[in-house]
């Protein structure tokens, strides 16, 4: 499975890399919104993992960009403001996941387990 991680906290990237990594998953970091939208272009990723609040362009944004692309790929977004009207938006946009940071890297797993065709 390829999955896009879009975060520009260098620490979580690279945790959820290690573990996506040892679960057998193929992974495409970027680090802000305008690579994750441009690294969505030219590749066919079957999960998208972004954080809200990035530079250049936000999750939201990336996750407009995706459904202007017509790409029906899982979105799981992770955010440090666990606010009512950010989540509800996400979801409205077609977010398939919410985790508020902090979080377990095994978590975030059983989450993704979710979206793994069997």
């Amino acid at each position: 499975m390829l999955i896009l991680i879009a975060e520009d906290d260098e620490l979580i990237l690279k945790t959820i890399e290690h573990k996506l990594l040892k679960e057998g998953h193929e992974v495409i970091l970027t680090r802000n919104g305008k690579e994750a939208i441009e690294t969505l272009k030219e590749n066919n990723v079957d999960l998208a993992i972004t954080d809200i609040m990035m530079p250049f362009a936000s999750g939201i944004e990336i996750l407009s960009a995706i459904q202007s692309m017509g790409k029906q790929i899982p979105v799981i977004m992770l955010s440090s403001m666990g606010q009512e009207e950010v989540v509800l938006n996400a979801f409205d946009l077609g977010a398939s996941d919410f985790i508020v940071k902090p979080f377990s890297p095994s978590e975030l797993m059983l989450r993704i387990k979710r979206y793994i065709p069997k």
